[in-house]
């Protein structure tokens, strides 16, 4: 007859590789016999004492993990912070990307709104699904394998931050001159070099590509006069404000008024779905864009003036 310590003892044997089993068997019997004998001399009927001690030792198959070394987990704590990073890194820079491109894609070749919508849509599920399962797959196989010695770098006291309320770090220093930057280069050579026909409309160097140019350039300056004074005050996050409505407010206001693109571009003649779509992601990310940046300042000084500590 099968008794309970035989059926717990096969369930947890059957995770165990079989050159291991016989003296796992052993070594599992003889320490449930003597925990349900210690049960029995403390008073326990023989049948309490068993379950007693086949529940203090758990899941059967957990159990057996821990004999045979596996893994409890897909990914384990010492490559976590490594997957974690690459994961940030894919789904804040690569699947925006990849989105983007199949819009423009899609714009191009058929610019109905409910397909470009649903184009882009198809793309975020199945870009980022597939992103997120070949990484954390791919992670989860070289530490089986044993080849991500280089991603367990041992922590020490150099990895501390520093922290100082309102200092200005030096990571904020490149995208707050690049962006304008890019932005400046994006709008002269697009006039000049990408096509014959520019996207954006040539009308506007008349006043407001040239307005658009120099408060860019302001944008830069202001970047290098924060981080030179090397703090966030309220003065800071005024200039800031000013700034950033200077330079969206009129862009928002040109597309409000189909004034951004030239109508003479493919596919973007007045009226149609695509013209409609690209003055809506313009006002949208514009729009967006400034309430972070203005927000984002304000809560740095005001974090500042009032003594808390940030990491820079």
């Amino acid at each position: 007859m099968t008794t309970l310590i035989d059926r717990y003892v096969s369930t947890a044997l059957r995770r165990i590789p079989e050159g291991q089993r016989a003296d796992i068997d052993r070594e599992l019997r003889a320490s449930i016999e003597d925990a349900v004998e210690a049960r029995v001399d403390a008073g326990q009927a023989p049948d309490a004492a068993t379950r007693g001690a086949l529940m203090e030792l758990g899941d059967p198959d957990r159990l057996a993990d821990r004999y045979s070394g596996r893994r409890h987990q897909l990914i384990g704590p010492e490559i976590y912070p490594a997957w974690r990073r690459t994961m940030i890194a894919l789904y804040t820079v690569v699947l925006p990307i990849v989105v983007t491109v199949t819009a423009v894609v899609q714009l191009m070749d058929d610019p109905a709104i409910g397909k470009v919508i649903g184009g882009v849509v198809t793309s975020v599920i199945t870009v980022g699904a597939h992103l997120g399962f070949w990484a954390t797959g791919t992670f989860a196989l070289l530490e089986r394998l044993g080849v991500t010695d280089s991603l367990r770098r041992p922590w020490t006291l150099d990895d501390l931050p520093e922290y100082e309320s309102g200092r200005v770090a030096h990571t904020r220093l490149v995208p707050n001159v690049v962006w304008p930057v890019l932005l400046i280069a994006g709008l002269v050579l697009q006039q000049f070099t990408f096509t014959d026909v520019p996207v954006l409309d040539p009308a506007n160097w008349s006043f407001w590509w040239p307005y658009l140019v120099a408060v860019l350039v302001l944008e830069i300056v202001w970047a290098i006069q924060v981080f030179r004074t090397g703090a966030y005050t309220r003065a800071t996050a005024a200039v800031n404000a000013v700034l950033a409505l200077l330079t969206a407010v009129p862009v928002i206001w040109l597309a409000v008024q189909d004034r951004i693109f030239n109508p003479e571009f493919p596919g973007l003649a007045p009226g149609s779905d695509a013209l409609y779509v690209a003055t809506m992601v313009v006002i949208a990310t514009f729009a967006i864009a400034t309430v972070w940046d203005i927000v984002e300042i304000a809560v740095r000084a005001e974090r500042a003036r009032r003594g808390i500590p940030a990491a820079v």
